[in-house]
């Protein structure tokens, strides 16, 4: 399969990467029938997707199964009127109708609009207006199922709720009953162009309302290079990426440079926090021979006695979605014999930095350049900065726009204009390069801390103190000085062993012991323990909320 799309798919070194790799883009592709529909033509009895919960229950679906269910789940939507750029939001958790309904999506032209079931009324409603949401398809849930009911009264756009479930409330559709009386799907003439919009998405709003980021149907190959060559899969893989189906990262591991590639998609559907014991038992358990999770979940396993587990199938970890603390990487390595390999991008993005098979990893270094991409880190003076400098992550498209590179945001032409002019698309995140080419994460531009004429990221004061046996989590802002201009100050959630010793003296330490793990200017001048960090609901960090607390 991943041939028709390279003309090389094997390579001697990065070297020989950057020179040599190209994506072949075939005219009105599409993957719901040039993937898994073809998958389906070629090997129906492939397992494309291997399903299971905390309750016990495990699935299979094979390729051949996904392309009928897919195909009944288009006719539903064909049969409500649902077609090409009509607006769909699917809110159905880690459930397995998640694959089968956003290929159907794909397969009528329609906008698949993911979204987390964490949201509440307004939430969704902001949603449902911001993008004359047409549809909702959601998971059995009790309480997701009341606050799409109190939205609706603000969603006139909303023609139709559909459930996956087995206890359909009033005026919802039971999409499984739909499904499986639906009538011999018909394939539209024309479902798509490369450049219309396939998927939107809701950013976490960090520092600001949710942008919608628009992705067009050529996104699912920009993919190739984050399943082939940073989660190092092949055919015979079976892969965990630990992600809700609500967030961009979904996509990125759970779906299409997987099926791409042939690889098989490992799911594990829980209900309630993250038990690391129950991740470990389903890798060993399943098999998994590739992973994939934010440096938090990193954190939690190596708490565990990894040697109690048979991770033996286990051949390659990755992580994204946060820097990467060093410590967290010679933790897991020393127990696994296993070397994380970190990779950089955004929701407007594919993965943009990456640690790639033929180089060695710098633990806490995003990587090097995705050769799809050209990029470089602009100083605050417009100059590219120099080895040890720091400077915002930047990609020119002035000869092409990068396969993943998002069209804009919808609705919102003078934030895209501002984010995205000139070819030039700037992520606001900051970054340095060293002498090697291997790229290190700062923070967000607006996260950056001047003090004293330093410019201090957050994470590399955050990275010190996580190596106090003290702290949890923190979190990193600069308050207002007026002598400093800022000074650096430290939102700390303490461990339970700790908690009790809350106050100067447990000040005075961490601030002591930062100063010996870094450059003793960065230490944290001010220090709060707090019981919980303030977050979006896909888990980030809100600093900005911690900096207008500070200000009032």
């Amino acid at each position: 399969m991943i041939e028709k799309f390279l003309d090389r798919t094997s390579f001697d070194s990065y070297e020989d990467f950057v020179k040599n790799y190209k994506i072949n883009v075939p005219e009105n592709f599409n993957f719901a029938y040039d993937v898994v529909d073809e998958w389906a033509r070629s090997h129906p009895q492939k397992r494309a997707l291997c399903w299971t919960n905390d309750k016990g229950e495990h699935r299979d679906l094979t390729f051949g199964e996904l392309k009928t269910l897919s195909d009944k789940a288009a006719s539903v939507f064909q049969s409500l009127g649902i077609g090409k750029g009509d607006m769909v939001m699917l809110i159905l958790k880690r459930n397995i109708e998640f694959w089968y309904t956003i290929i159907a999506l794909h397969k009528i032209g329609a906008v698949a609009i993911p979204a987390t079931h964490l949201l509440t009324d307004k939430d969704i409603a902001y949603r449902n207006q911001a993008a004359t949401i047409k549809a909702i398809v959601a998971a059995e849930d009790d309480n997701l199922i009341k606050h799409v009911d109190g939205a609706m009264p603000n969603s006139p756009s909303v023609k139709y709720r559909l459930l996956a479930g087995e206890h359909i409330p009033e005026g919802w559709l039971d999409f499984h009953k739909e499904v499986d009386n639906a009538a011999p799907f018909v394939r539209p003439q024309h479902p798509n162009n490369n450049e219309d919009i396939m998927l939107l998405y809701f950013t976490s709003g960090t520092t600001a309302e949710p942008k919608m980021v628009m992705h067009d149907f050529a996104y699912p190959l920009s993919h190739i290079t984050t399943a082939k060559y940073w989660h190092n899969l092949h055919e015979g893989s079976i892969h965990l990426t630990v992600a809700d189906t609500g967030w961009a990262k979904a996509v990125w591991g759970k779906l299409y440079g997987q099926w791409i590639v042939g690889a098989c998609v490992f799911v594990y559907d829980y209900e309630g926090r993250f038990i690391p014991k129950d991740m470990l038992e389903m890798i060993s358990k399943y098999k998994v021979t590739s992973f994939c999770a934010p440096p938090t979940i990193y954190r939690f396993l190596i708490r565990e006695d990894l040697s109690q587990y048979d991770l033996s199938a286990l051949e390659y970890c990755t992580t994204a979605g946060e820097a990467l603390n060093p410590s967290v990487f010679k933790n897991f390595y020393k127990q696994t014999g296993l070397k994380m390999m970190e990779a950089f991008g955004q929701t407007e993005t594919a993965a943009t930095v990456i640690t790639f098979p033929w180089i060695e990893p710098r633990p806490g270094s995003m990587g090097v350049p995705n050769p799809l991409y050209k990029m470089d880190l602009l100083t605050p003076d417009g100059r590219s900065a120099e080895d040890g400098e720091q400077g915002e992550i930047v990609f020119y498209t002035h000869d092409e726009r990068p396969l993943g590179l998002f069209m804009g945001y919808y609705r919102d032409e003078a934030l895209t204009r501002q984010m995205y002019s000139n070819d030039i698309y700037h992520t606001g995140d900051i970054a340095w390069r060293d002498q090697d080419g291997y790229y290190w994460f700062v923070g967000r531009n607006d996260d950056v801390i001047k003090s004293s004429g330093y410019r201090i990221g957050p994470f590399e004061v955050e990275s010190a103190l996580m190596t106090h046996p003290a702290v949890v989590e923190c979190a990193i802002t600069g308050v207002p000085d007026d002598i400093r201009g800022q000074i650096i100050k430290a939102t700390i959630v303490l461990a339970d062993d700790y908690k009790e010793k809350a106050g100067e003296k447990l000040v005075k330490e961490i601030q002591n012991y930062v100063k010996k793990v870094t450059a003793p200017y960065k230490y944290p001048r001010v220090i709060e323990f707090v019981d919980e960090l303030p977050k979006t609901i896909s888990g980030k960090i809100r600093r900005v909320e911690i900096r207008e607390k500070d200000e009032l």
